[in-house]
């Protein structure tokens, strides 16, 4: 550790997906390792800024470098005038955009890649040093991110990779060119890592991939990701397992076997559409169709008929008609998604997709995503409703619901990862980690209410978050996304899939 980053603060600033989420959990461990502090934006003078500000970028969306530079023009003049300071730029754009962001933003001291996180510290001393931007994109994995230190942002809730990477090559996605062809990890490594976690009060894990289902291809094995949920149910300790995001195309019946029959694997499942018409999903280079599609949906309910099943759809894809668009209502009818996150179409340089011909004009695509969400969420709502009444298991969350704190309710997940708002009689202390087991009095389209309370349970993960905030460190990751908050089990952001 040098003297000169003894005292030094960061903020890690995240965007887009799962796996950008638990890569700046990669970031903020590497930095506290290498003697920086988390900043406490909260304890600051308003208008304060971190010695060092990290931006971990997505460049999914067609708004994601405007978003980026805008947010890197605001800084520039903070920047100026604090002779020191920092800025590094890293993630998916940054892979992409490389030479660029330092020619947009002459201010950046340091652009790293998708596949050299772990050199950030390096980096950030050379740019230092040498009084000049460091630019450091590498083609390919040369340590697996998990082997890196990890600062997580939570006490009973925890991300596992299985893989990096992914061989799919759908024609609207651009995040294989950043990421690499996928890479696995020995089911060993994964179980000895969650084994590590569970012995640290954690509780919940999340396996992710880019597309999990194909855990296995890599070393032969193409049942090793229901073997590794069946693995995980022979952990002590461990309460709950899920796992985003897979692909329809190599989703298999050993993995609805394994979830049905692991009790400690939720019965929730988010499985990624992208349109329901035969033709758009050809297009699209999805090798799947509907029938398919609607197959999986169909032999999940029967193996568990309280499964919750999410997806993410996109509309306005190039050549998408009014016919195409309805085939897609059709399967979000036939399917009664829990929740669903929509997409407009967006033009990404470097993708097939932006040089079709036929691209839909945007105030169509409004109207069809408007229309999309309308039946989204009428769909959710009736689904909600078939739960009043019903007891329910949460898992007490952390900074899930935005109004807790005027209402002075908790909020916790459900097995099937639905929100639930609640509010423990008086007297009763439940903690983050800890599990309740609530009656479900209220439905809303994107959560519940109980206010028939009937038991709290203490557990590991509830005494390792009061080991936690007994005393108190300043929160690092600071997510581009709010409704994200704390790991939750499937936050309000897809894994590209």
């Amino acid at each position: 550790m040098s003297a000169s980053s003894a005292a030094r603060t960061y903020e890690v600033r995240t965007y887009g997906c799962q796996m950008n989420v638990h890569d700046s959990e990669r970031l903020s461990g590497l930095l506290e390792d290498a003697g920086y502090a988390p900043f406490d934006r909260e304890a600051a003078p308003a208008g304060e800024q971190a010695d060092v500000v990290v931006f971990n970028t997505c460049a999914v969306r067609e708004n994601a470098d405007n978003k980026l530079y805008g947010n890197l023009g605001h800084l520039a003049p903070v920047k100026a005038a604090r002779p020191g300071m920092q800025i590094a730029v890293g993630g998916c754009l940054a892979q992409k955009d490389r030479d660029t962001i330092t020619t947009r933003a002459p201010w950046v001291d340091v652009v790293f890649g998708t596949h050299n996180i772990g050199s950030l510290p390096a980096l950030l001393e050379r740019a230092r040093v040498q009084e000049e931007a460091q630019v450091e994109i590498l083609e390919s994995l040369e340590v697996f991110p998990s082997t890196l230190p990890t600062r997580r942002e939570s006490a009973y809730a925890a991300w596992v990779s299985v893989s990096v990477g992914c061989n799919n090559t759908c024609t609207f996605c651009i995040v294989p060119a950043l990421r690499g062809k996928e890479k696995d990890r020995r089911p060993g490594e994964i179980l000895a890592e969650v084994e590590a976690l569970v012995a640290e009060g954690v509780s919940e894990i999340t396996l992710l991939g880019q597309n999990v289902n194909a855990y296995g291809v890599e070393f032969g094995d193409r049942q090793a990701f229901s073997k590794l949920l069946r693995a995980c149910g022979e952990v002590a300790g461990l309460e709950r397992v899920r796992f985003t995001s897979p692909h329809p195309a190599e989703f298999t019946d050993d993995v609805i076997e394994a979830m049905a029959e692991t009790p400690n694997v939720m019965p929730q499942l988010h499985m990624p559409l992208q349109s329901g018409s035969d033709k758009v999903l050809r297009d699209m280079r999805r090798s799947y169709r509907q029938r398919k599609f609607l197959g999986i949906i169909e032999r999940v309910r029967a193996a568990m008929p309280d499964a919750a099943i999410t997806t993410d759809i996109i509309v306005g894809f190039p050549g998408e008609t009014e016919e195409d668009f309805a085939e897609t209502l059709h399967v979000v009818r036939e399917a009664r998604f829990s929740g669903a996150y929509t997409f407009q179409y967006s033009k990404r340089p470097g993708t097939p997709a932006a040089t079709l011909p036929d691209q839909v004009p945007p105030h169509l695509v409004k109207d069809r995503y408007e229309r999309l969400v309308a039946l989204v969420d009428e769909i959710a709502w009736e689904e909600n409703k078939r739960l009043v009444g019903r007891r329910v298991e949460l898992m007490v969350a952390e900074g899930e619901g935005r109004k807790d704190a005027a209402t002075h309710r908790l909020s916790g997940r459900g097995r099937d990862n639905r929100l639930v708002h609640f509010a423990p009689p008086e007297g009763v202390e439940v903690r983050p980690g800890d599990l309740v087991t609530v009656e479900v009095t209220y439905a809303a389209p994107h959560h519940l209410v109980a206010d028939g309370f009937v038991e709290a349970r203490r557990t590991r993960s509830g005494d390792a978050w009061a080991a936690r905030h007994a005393s108190p460190q300043p929160t690092g990751v600071t997510l581009g996304m709010p409704t994200l908050g704390v790991p939750a089990p499937l936050p309000d952001a897809p894994v590209c899939g």
